[in-house]
């Protein structure tokens, strides 16, 4: 069942209506995994609309290429600055059509009655409502651009299908690697542009491919009243066909004011488990072991505590987890910290 609203449709199949019959055809292919024939190119385009489970889905397809999706919006009077990155062009998107719904939704409320009218209300109320804490589906959608991007960085995947670089953080980012394979290490790195680069580094130079576990036990996420998002997120480690090991992260995001729908990352906290820390025959499927509760705890600890020894601190339980912690002397603020290490199949 189509996952795209009425006018998600109807955009998504003008903005198909741009492509050739070679890319409806091959875009057909992969939406459907080949079980679909379509007889023509509607055929085609109605079978896209049907297995597509959300707009983005259909939108983040190399395919479906940045310059078809910026010349649509063109068409309908959205104008967006042409060096615009694919990703963001797909939230211009989002929020023309959302936009279009909404004043279609406002034209068929008006002659109803009154009665009508306040339920309309109230569900929009509701509605908002959901959107502000919602902060889950932020965290999903962030996974699957984050990894879908670095992933495509490695050489053996064809060509990237989007720019990785600096522009996806704050300046003043920060990354706390930890890695337990032949040896274990702890290396910190700061500033936007090195941080990229290490990051960039494990799939472009080590070709690795990091698979995250996004079902409920490998996605936990956390909102601070003050705008600061973070996003715990386990997975699997690979290197062509064989998987290497486990890896769990956290990232801080906060929006970026002057790009709309766009959201920068603060700082990441990546630890990756090798084969060798590993169970013999232990399922791979990894679990975040943050609960939801740690992670605003971590947020609201680093709030409360102004100086950088006390954030210290802070990193080091998260790291570390060297039991119960006094985070702020005075209100004797405590973080209950389990070692963050990767499901039970890890050896400690």
């Amino acid at each position: 069942m189509s996952g795209l609203s009425p006018l998600e449709k109807e955009g998504c199949r003008n903005l198909l209506g741009l492509l050739d019959n070679d890319e409806i055809m091959a875009l057909c292919d992969t939406v459907t995994n080949r079980l679909v024939q379509p007889k023509d190119r509607q055929d085609a385009i109605h079978a896209i609309l049907v297995y597509s489970q959300s707009v983005e889905e259909l939108l983040k397809r190399k395919k479906v290429r940045r310059e078809v999706i910026f010349k649509y919006l063109a068409t309908q009077g959205v104008i967006i600055p042409p060096a615009t990155e694919k990703h963001s062009i797909i939230q211009h998107a989002k929020v023309y059509w959302k936009k279009q719904s909404q004043l279609k939704l406002k034209e068929t409320a008006e002659p109803v009655t009154k009665t009508e009218d306040i339920q309309l209300f109230q569900q929009a109320k509701e509605d908002k409502k959901a959107e502000k804490v919602d902060f889950r589906c932020l965290g999903e959608e962030f996974c699957h651009w984050f990894f879908e991007l670095l992933n495509s960085q490695n050489p053996f995947l064809g060509p990237p299908q989007d720019e990785w670089g600096p522009q996806h953080f704050w300046h003043d980012v920060k990354l706390r690697f930890f890695y337990n394979t032949s040896e274990q290490n702890v290396i910190d790195y700061h500033g936007a542009e090195i941080v990229s680069l290490r990051l960039l580094s494990l799939v472009k130079e080590e070709f690795l491919f990091l698979s995250p576990n996004l079902d409920s036990r490998g996605l936990k996420c956390a909102s601070s009243p003050h705008g600061l998002v973070m996003v715990g997120v386990a997975g699997t480690v690979h290197r062509g066909n064989s998987c290497l090991g486990i890896f769990e992260q956290i990232f801080g995001l906060i929006r970026c004011p002057f790009v709309e729908n766009t959201w920068k990352i603060k700082f990441i906290n990546l630890r990756i488990v090798g084969e060798s820390s590993l169970a013999p025959g232990a399922s791979m499927k990894p679990a975040v072991t943050f609960e939801q509760s740690d992670l605003e705890a971590f947020y609201n600890v680093i709030t409360l505590c102004g100086n950088s020894e006390v954030r210290l601190n802070v990193m080091q339980a998260l790291d570390s987890g060297t039991g119960d912690q006094v985070l702020c002397s005075g209100n004797e603020t405590l973080l209950n910290k389990r070692e963050p290490s990767l499901p039970n199949t890890v050896k400690h």
